[in-house]
């Protein structure tokens, strides 16, 4: 398991989409945004049609932990894309049942056989937000970051996409 964190446009994406793309297995996409404006819908299709042909792509804006247990094979590599759109997605939708949602995720990564790239935006590097909401979205998105982090093999933090192994 890899665990690729980074701000906005920093690349992180892109390096673990080449990571992929190196391995000779089945290679899967999980996606998790969701297009909830017409300009959000322009940045999916743009990823989309830069993504490679050789990914098989499943959007599943809540459904990470069951989409990654259908992929979950030995020599089949899973990009997920991206951890901190999934945690927004479930903190909008059912806020309550987040903490089953993560342990569902956790254990799964647990069990995995096949090779996972996890990507995910480091959110708390700034001032603490307004509003509760999104102070708990940092809160979660740091906590999710730092258990997978621990299970992880290789962490990498990637900035003005330069690759920074951190594990």
């Amino acid at each position: 398991m890899h665990l690729i964190l980074g701000g906005a446009r920093s690349g992180k994406s892109s390096y673990a989409e080449r990571i992929a793309l190196a391995a000779d297995g089945p290679l899967h996409y999980l996606a998790t945004a969701e297009a909830g404006d017409a300009e959000m819908a322009d940045r999916l299709e743009r990823h989309q049609a830069l993504r490679s042909p050789r990914f098989e792509t499943c959007e599943c804006p809540l459904t990470l932990p069951e989409e990654l247990a259908k992929r979950d094979q030995p020599g089949h590599t899973v990009l997920v894309d991206c951890l901190t759109l999934w945690l927004s997605n479930c903190l909008l939708t059912t806020p309550d049942s987040w903490a089953e949602r993560r342990a569902a995720l956790l254990g799964r990564l647990r069990e995995t056989q096949a090779e996972i790239l996890l990507v995910s935006n480091e959110v708390g590097q700034g001032i603490v937000p307004l509003g509760a909401l999104n102070r708990r979205f940092v809160d979660e998105a740091g906590w999710l970051h730092q258990a997978i982090a621990e299970q992880a093999e290789q962490v990498t933090w990637v900035v003005a996409g330069l690759p920074q192994k951190l594990k």
